[in-house]
């Protein structure tokens, strides 16, 4: 006879080693090793181009605010992704804990340790919670796929790689530079 499985609760989060991160999707804790180097060093890179036109305004619109790696609780999910952004006017103030308000903006980042979870559970999941606009990174592959949402599904609007600049929603207002993405 199969045992019952207990939904996660916040505090299995809390029990975690130092080591290692997780999430609670669809009432399953599901845990990962903390990101390598490299991973940090193209969250870094996407994090500086996005958020200096669009969340600092400079040489750019502004109007955005974008965090790495926010705690987001939404619909008893709590979620992790790479890179979150909101239109000001949706979270005018970065919140002191976790963030409660859905992103119009997400960023994930693949690995080994977490593509399959990225892709198969999170990136529908942040379509049903409404996220606008997803952004999927294949380091191995050096390629960012860009989404938005369409009803409760994605959109791919298109593949970027091997150049040196892209415009892509939602901040196709300005030339993001790919190379420092990849500048490891």
């Amino acid at each position: 006879m199969n045992a019952l499985i207990q939904p996660a609760h916040y505090e299995d989060l809390l029990r975690l080693p130092e080591h290692v991160t997780g999430e609670i999707i669809a009432g399953q804790l599901h845990t990962q090793p903390r990101p390598t180097a490299r991973h940090s060093r193209i969250e870094t890179g996407i994090a500086r181009e996005v958020s200096g036109p669009f969340d600092r305004g400079g040489s750019g619109p502004g109007g955005w605010l974008i965090l790495v790696e926010p705690e987001l609780h939404l619909s008893g999910q709590v979620l992790v992704p790479d890179l979150a952004g909101w239109r000001r006017e949706r979270l005018p103030v970065t919140p002191d804990g976790a963030v409660e308000v859905v992103p119009d903006w997400i960023c994930e980042i693949l690995s080994p340790a977490t593509a399959i979870k990225d892709r198969k559970l999170k990136l529908p999941l942040y379509a049903q919670l409404g996220v606008s606009h997803a952004w999927i990174v294949e380091p191995q592959s050096k390629t960012i796929e860009i989404y938005r949402r369409d009803g409760a599904h994605w959109l791919l609007l298109g593949t970027h790689a091997d150049q040196d600049e892209m415009r892509a929603e939602p901040f196709d207002a300005v030339a993001i530079g790919l190379s420092s993405f990849w500048d490891w």
